[in-house]
């Protein structure tokens, strides 16, 4: 589904999310930073986007872009991701304890397993490692949270399909954006998969949510 979008992806994220989704990679970006990391995996890393943000902001870290779609892969590097690992996030091709950093952004609800994915990003963290996630959620408050649910079960497919022509691939995002645990749900599902103080940072009213971790 996603490699059948993949060279409209960026056009259709910027266009459904007003452009604001820079501004989301931004603020991980800058966490991130605050963490002083020398070694990053960007996992789900799509295009690139996050993985650009943070060799901007961390010039003499390696970061290392991975992903299940060489087509995405293949626009990550047309990009300027420096490095880039074809791989299911599920099954890490890297031993133990060899990343200071993992990143996900958007990419966590699409695995099979939520917990498996997890404890997989913990096995490959060093001790006392650090885990942003960056994903969607639901707005606690009510009338941002009906008007949010509209945009994303009939506002959304319909841009979506006009951008991309695979309306499947938004009524996907919608539902799973419903089902994907968030707020206390996800910091409870990141600290039973191998993580401590783990926290949450809501945005744009809790559209979407960083949450980062440490590993044990």
């Amino acid at each position: 589904m996603f490699g059948a979008i993949a060279r409209r992806y960026d056009l259709a994220n910027h266009t459904l999310s007003c452009g604001v989704d820079f501004y989301w990679r931004k603020r991980a970006a800058n966490r991130v930073a605050s963490w002083r990391p020398g070694k990053i995996v960007d996992l789900a890393t799509g295009t690139g986007d996050l993985a650009l943000a943070l060799q901007k902001k961390l010039p003499d870290a390696e970061v290392t872009g991975v992903d299940f779609l060489p087509e995405m892969l293949e626009l990550a590097q047309r990009k300027g991701v420096r490095q880039t690992t074809l791989a299911d996030a599920m099954k890490l091709p890297f031993p133990d304890d060899s990343f200071d950093c993992v990143t996900i952004a958007f990419g966590l609800r699409n695995m099979e397993n939520w917990r498996g994915a997890l404890a997989e990003m913990s096995r490959v963290l060093k001790r006392d490692g650090h885990l942003l996630v960056l994903e969607f959620s639901l707005p606690t408050i009510s009338i941002v949270r009906t008007i949010y649910r509209f945009y994303l079960h009939r506002c959304l497919p319909m841009l979506g399909s006009f951008l991309t022509g695979r309306k499947s691939a938004y009524d996907y995002l919608g539902d799973s954006i419903e089902e994907f645990p968030s707020g206390c749900a996800m910091i409870d599902l990141i600290e039973a998969s191998g993580f401590r103080h783990a926290t949450l940072q809501p945005l744009n009213y809790g559209i979407v949510t960083i949450y980062t971790a440490q590993s044990l």
